[in-house]
């Protein structure tokens, strides 16, 4: 009777094999979330989605604000111009003055957010240019040009 097929025969190498897997997996994992953090400083569950592109001589903010209008959105350049601040508030319609509603089913309520992403190099903070469109927050940061002189620095 010992040519009986034994049915936890294979287990210990199926979960061998499992545990190399989630290994992997968790790695890859902490190297996004690490690469994210350097860059992401918002504290939180961010509502918003965000996209920063480098397009040479501009970083590109791109962030989803449905239902935002540009009065309802704030930028900031921060850290001498190396961190991008940007917020947003609206209030519900019956905040604004639609006190006569008959709501049968009332789900829209204030909401805010807000996102700081640090910017790879510094920016021109004099040349950014922001728009709204579609409910579309669209930032153009042109980079910084350095100094390509010299300054002399006196000694005291």
């Amino acid at each position: 009777m010992t040519d009986r097929p034994r049915p936890f025969d294979g287990i210990e190498d199926l979960l061998e094999r499992l545990n190399r897997q989630v290994e992997t997996a968790a790695r890859s994992w902490e190297r996004q979330v690490d690469d994210r953090s350097q860059l992401d400083l918002s504290m939180g569950n961010a509502e918003t989605s965000l996209d920063l592109a480098d397009e040479g001589e501009a970083f590109v903010a791109t962030v989803d604000v449905p239902g935002y209008e540009s009065d309802d959105l704030e930028l900031r350049l921060i850290d001498r111009d190396r961190t991008l601040a940007i917020s947003g508030q609206r209030e519900r319609e019956r905040e604004t003055g639609d006190e006569g509603a008959n709501y049968i089913r009332h789900e829209r309520t204030t909401q805010s957010f807000s996102r700081q992403v640090r910017l790879p190099a510094s920016v021109d903070a004099d040349a950014v240019q922001a728009s709204v469109n579609n409910g579309v927050l669209t930032v153009r940061l042109p980079k910084h040009e350095p100094d390509e002189e010299a300054r002399s620095i006196d000694i005291d």
